[in-house]
């Protein structure tokens, strides 16, 4: 089962519209919150640099 945009962004601690700017691209992450991100999607941070 997947988050909703709006339940991911508040377990990052961020706005829904600031998570939506992090996915179209259009905000840079911290290394801070992409290690955070990572965990949360239980990946390696270096997957969510790749293209």
């Amino acid at each position: 089962m997947g988050l909703s945009q709006e339940k991911f962004a508040d377990q990052l601690g961020y706005h829904r519209t600031y998570a939506g700017a992090l996915e179209r691209g259009e905000r840079n992450v911290s290394l801070k919150s992409l290690e955070h991100l990572a965990e949360l999607l239980d990946v390696d941070p270096l997957d969510l640099l790749r293209d």
